[in-house]
């Protein structure tokens, strides 16, 4: 226990300090970034610089070619996917699909933990882009956007990375995994918006991150943060049951759910599969 204690305080005191080492954006999403926000960019430009990264440019055929762009003649080139997806979202897009270069670790029990991390943080974005996917097809003049997102629901739990790198330090904390899920639960939110504040996000990125398990922030209208509970509710992250009903009670009521069990129904189960595949 007095390991596990360490780290907490470490941890705390670390980010009080603003001390504590943050993962860096992978350097293709920079470069997107960057050439996204030029006013002189275009689209052959684009993919040219996407094209440099193959696990990218894969990304971007897949996402081109799902569900949720709803088209049904397939996409080749990365030049096609770009057209596609269009200048305005692929800063996002591009983003996500380069997220899962972060969580990477040589130490293999770091590892392990990271990639069950992202397969969970997938696992929440692809309900996450489905209800928002049907939910847009009934709301078609939404400010919502799917490229916000996408982008929102995999950078939602991005404050687990710097906590599982200074555990790293801390080997026992790793055989204790309940004490490290605890560590995760109280700091990951405040951890996150350090990230995403680093990252250069928006503030709306910066609270959505910090705000998502804080179930006292109830947005009244329709938010990206009801899309991303929802996955949150799904796979079982929220536990208790009078909150999810709570929760999805109001997700009924502002459209978001048809009806209470629409995540058990056989045309939202084909949606997520299809979406979970860009990530595969």
């Amino acid at each position: 226990m007095g390991t596990e204690n360490a780290l907490y305080t470490i941890l705390v005191e670390k980010i009080k300090q603003d001390a504590l080492v943050l993962p860096t954006l992978p350097e293709i999403a920079l470069k997107v970034r960057q050439a996204a926000d030029d006013p002189d960019i275009n689209l052959n430009q684009m993919s040219d610089i996407i094209s440099h990264d193959p696990a990218l440019s894969l990304g971007m055929l897949k996402v081109a070619n799902s569900a949720i762009l709803g088209r049904s003649v397939k996409v080749e080139t990365v030049n096609q996917a770009v057209t596609r997806i269009g200048l305005r979202q692929i800063k996002s897009i591009a983003t996500a699909m380069a997220l899962e270069q972060v969580f990477i670790s040589k130490n293999e029990i770091v590892s392990m933990y990271l990639k069950k991390s992202w397969n969970k943080t997938v696992d929440v974005a692809s309900v996450a882009i489905s209800l928002m996917t049907f939910y847009m097809k009934d709301h078609k003049h939404t400010s919502l956007t799917l490229d916000t997102l996408t982008l929102a629901a995999l950078v939602h739990n991005i404050g687990v990375l710097p906590i599982l790198t200074e555990a790293e330090n801390h080997p026992d904390v790793f055989a204790n995994p309940t004490f490290l899920q605890q560590a995760i639960a109280k700091l990951a939110a405040d951890i996150g918006g350090e990230v995403t504040k680093a990252w250069g996000f928006s503030d709306d990125f910066v609270n959505l991150v910090t705000d998502w398990s804080d179930l006292t922030v109830l947005p009244p209208e329709t938010h990206y943060l009801d899309f991303i509970r929802a996955g949150a509710i799904y796979h079982g992250i929220f536990k208790n049951v009078s909150t999810r009903e709570v929760l999805l009670k109001s997700y009924v009521n502002k459209g978001i759910l048809p009806e209470m069990n629409f995540m058990d129904s056989e045309e939202f189960q084909q949606m997520f599969t299809d979406v979970k595949a860009m990530f595969s």
